[in-house]
């Protein structure tokens, strides 16, 4: 289960990494920064979703 939150908390940086970008100017690198936050919120819901399913173990 720690994985699931280490990768949610990681998602939840690079989503404040991209909402810093945007607000100072680099949008392109902002775009970039929300495609690798949903990388990391896909994964951890993908790995709670398995190991829910598996019973918790």
């Amino acid at each position: 289960m720690r994985h699931v939150y280490i990768r949610g908390m990681m998602g939840l940086i690079w989503m404040a990494a991209a909402v810093t970008t945007g607000i100072f100017g680099s949008f392109e690198m902002a775009v970039f920064y929300v495609v690798l936050a949903g990388v990391f919120f896909y994964n951890a819901y993908a790995l709670w979703k398995k190991e829910k399913d598996k019973g918790g173990k």
